[in-house]
């Protein structure tokens, strides 16, 4: 598994999750950074993805993360509904002009899993094509459609003309009502593979992941979640929803 990655997003590093700008315990941190540096001695690139909004503290996440020979980001919200870009800083950290195709050329990311608020998918591609950031993780859907093609083709260049990388947000774990894949006649136990609602979040179901049914509507074949991303263009896939499992544990 590990040595089928390129590259991993590690959220909570630098802060707690739910406790935007506050350092997590020493001993939780240490933890985490010794797992990090076995993926990385495996050969898989490390991100970094911390909470919070005060200038210093993303100066001092950017610097540490730096050190560890992370690449990090800062942001103001969880990863499954980040709409804006970063307002600090400016610009992004260890900001270049390179062609970067691979996740081990990235110097920095930004993620932007909800652009329905920048209006017009044109608009929202146009925003982030007007930034030099390395590499953007967006999610396949702008509102209730797929991004096209021709969208997906303008976020894989940087402002200054450079190509970078650009990553599919595809949930593994969950299953949501307004997604392309959901029938009317769906809903909790039936098909077998959709479980409970997530509290708070009454559109969005955990998944019985490892029924044949789901996988096959993730990967499956070429009708698949994951080949509608190949035919958008992207360059990459994060697989969110890891975390489902703790659910049913």
């Amino acid at each position: 598994y590990i040595k089928s990655l390129d590259g991993l997003v590690a959220e909570g590093i630098f802060s707690k999750l739910h406790h935007p700008g506050v350092l997590p315990s020493a001993e939780n941190q240490s933890k985490r950074l010794k797992l990090l540096k076995f993926a990385e001695s495996k050969g898989v690139h490390i991100f970094t993805l911390d909470y919070g909004q005060k200038e210093k503290f993303i100066d001092k996440t950017q610097l540490e993360a730096k050190k560890k020979g992370f690449v990090p980001m800062v942001a103001t919200t969880q990863l499954s509904n980040i709409s804006q870009l970063p307002t600090y800083p400016k610009r992004p950290f260890r900001e270049n002009s390179d062609n970067v195709i691979t996740p081990k050329q990235v110097q920095n990311y930004v993620a932007v899993t909800n652009s329905i608020a920048f209006g017009r998918e044109d608009v929202f591609a146009l925003k982030l094509h007007d930034t030099n950031y390395d590499m953007v993780i967006v999610d396949v859907f702008h509102g209730r459609q797929p991004l096209s093609r021709r969208a997906v083709e303008t976020l894989k260049y940087k402002k200054v003309g450079a190509k970078r990388l650009v990553i599919a947000q595809m949930n593994i774990g969950l299953a949501d009502s307004f997604k392309y894949y959901w029938r009317d006649n769906w809903g909790e136990g039936s098909p077998p593979f959709v479980s409970t609602p997530v509290r708070n979040e009454p559109d969005r179901y955990y998944v019985k992941y490892w029924l044949p049914q789901w996988q096959q509507l993730i990967a499956g074949n070429t009708n698949s979640f994951l080949y509608g991303i190949i035919r958008q263009g992207f360059d990459g896939v994060l697989l969110d929803g890891l975390e489902t499992f703790r659910f049913f544990e």
